[in-house]
């Protein structure tokens, strides 16, 4: 008899690009991948929060996570997505240059992050998958919405 909890083996993640990198994130925090639109402004938010979009009737904070870990900003093009993901209660949108696909990374592909990857802080990172000639960085959402901002992003949202 197999015991309760399934071993995972694998984590499935959403690849997406920010400058040269491929980052992930796992598919359960992403609630939706959507086509930029419109932001409203928000004043007094921090620099990396664009402003809010209305999603389905749902005022959702938006983030730039170039903006966010400190990269430089470019122009957005076609291939610029927002992804949707959920952290707690909370549903922000996260502004990357391209989402690319799905993949199942397995678990023991997965090392702790270095200090520094691609400029972004090791804080913000859960890991980084080597797959064949890939390097995907893998992000903790928790830490890349620090509580403190999520609260005040909450209050947007409310």
């Amino acid at each position: 008899m197999l015991d309760q909890k399934e071993i995972v083996s694998e984590v499935k993640v959403i690849v997406f690009r920010l400058k040269d990198e491929e980052y992930g994130v796992e598919v359960n925090q992403v609630k939706s991948i959507e086509k930029l639109e419109h932001i409203t402004r928000v004043p007094r938010t921090p620099p990396f929060v664009k402003g809010v979009i209305n999603l389905r009737g749902v005022v959702t904070p938006i983030i730039d996570l170039r903006n966010r870990f400190g990269l430089e900003e470019s122009l957005y093009s076609e291939s610029t997505r927002i992804i949707i993901v959920a952290v707690g209660e909370l549903e922000v949108g996260l502004i990357v240059d391209a989402a690319n696909d799905v993949i199942d990374i397995p678990v023991n592909a997965i090392e702790p992050p270095p200090e520094v990857v691609g400029g972004v802080e090791a804080a913000y990172l859960r890991g980084v998958a080597k797959l064949d000639k890939r390097l995907l960085i893998l992000l903790n959402l928790d830490k890349v919405l620090s509580t403190e901002e999520i609260k005040q992003l909450d209050s947007i949202e409310g």
